[in-house]
């Protein structure tokens, strides 16, 4: 695993007018030296972190040396968002936070490391719903924003999902492991449970093979992350808006000059694809640089951790302009 490192925001204020004198913003970077080279910005998921690439990085399929994001010649950084459990961070005031304040220190930490300019900002999930932040605040700063399995507004869908969420946090006496439970019905599929399970049952508990399964994810998240962080994480999910500044998203959209790379998957039940797809019509009357990609598979809104070859196939002709 790549050295964990930190840079320090001092005096930020959110945008609801919370004053922070210092926000620890925990990083791992991989690859080339961040002076020298192009830098891809990784944005993780819900409960994911910095940890993209190498030994049990999260994305090795796709990061690290020869691969698609190559990081014989690309600088790679992924920060943790502050207040996901990433080394004991924690956010007392969550309602003080949305996701464009996580963009914008996301930007200010870049500043801290010199970083004027990136290659690319692409993540998955609400990752991706911070690439689209990101991309709105600063819209000359990245030649690609990639935004995967991802919005750039919770819809009510997502509203829905993380207000049940939060009853399960807020009821259970198992929250974690409910929430987890719960959250997987949205990262999967019907299809993707009768391939894998086919109602069979183990035959030790008794108990079908996708009930143990479910329970075993339950359990993992416990073991590895903190109630108070997938809290967070939850109401940040629910706070995704870049149209928050009461200005059209078409406005918005028309001043950025990054390239836009939409990626969904067409069996995702988390964020659907045919709202990319009606972004991407959207935006194509008044934007030429923006593009639509799709991940055919079975296995829902995780595909996009799942389905390495396919995302490779889409990321190459970006990452191979060299």
């Amino acid at each position: 695993m790549s050295e964990i490192q930190k840079v320090s925001i001092i005096d930020f204020k959110t945008d609801s007018g919370a004053l922070y004198k210092s926000i620890d913003l925990f990083f791992q970077h991989f690859g080339k030296d961040y002076n020298k080279a192009p830098v891809v910005l990784v944005n993780h998921s819900l409960t994911g972190d910095s940890n993209v690439s190498g030994n049990k990085g999260w994305w090795s399929g796709i990061i690290g040396p020869r691969m698609t994001i190559d990081t014989d010649y690309y600088s790679v950084l992924a920060f943790n968002i502050p207040g996901n459990g990433f080394k004991g961070s924690k956010i007392k005031k969550h309602d003080d936070f949305h996701t464009g304040d996580i963009a914008r220190l996301f930007f200010e930490g870049l500043k801290i490391l010199g970083i004027t300019e990136l290659f690319a900002i692409i993540g998955g999930s609400i990752g991706g719903s911070i690439v689209w932040e990101m991309g709105a605040l600063y819209p000359s700063f990245s030649k690609h924003l990639i935004p995967v399995a991802s919005d750039w507004k919770a819809s009510d869908w997502i509203i829905a999902n993380t207000f049940l969420q939060k009853r399960i946090l807020e009821n259970s006496s198992k929250p974690l492991e409910d929430a987890r439970i719960h959250a997987m019905l949205t990262y999967r599929t019907p299809r993707s449970f009768d391939s894998r399970f086919d109602r069979t049952k183990n035959e030790e508990n008794n108990m079908y093979n996708v009930e143990n399964w479910l329970i075993h994810h339950g359990k993992k998240l416990n073991n590895r992350f903190k109630l108070d962080a997938y809290i967070f994480m939850n109401h940040l999910l629910a706070s995704v808006d870049i149209t928050r500044s009461l200005k059209s998203f078409e406005q918005i959209i028309k001043k950025i000059n990054s390239s836009i790379h939409l990626i969904a998957i067409d069996s995702d039940l988390y964020f659907f694809s045919y709202q990319d797809e009606l972004t991407f019509k959207k935006l194509k009357k008044i934007k030429k640089n923006i593009f639509y990609h799709e991940i055919k598979s079975i296995h829902g809104h995780d595909a996009f951790l799942i389905e390495n070859d396919i995302m490779s196939n889409i990321l190459k002709p970006i990452f191979s302009q060299k």
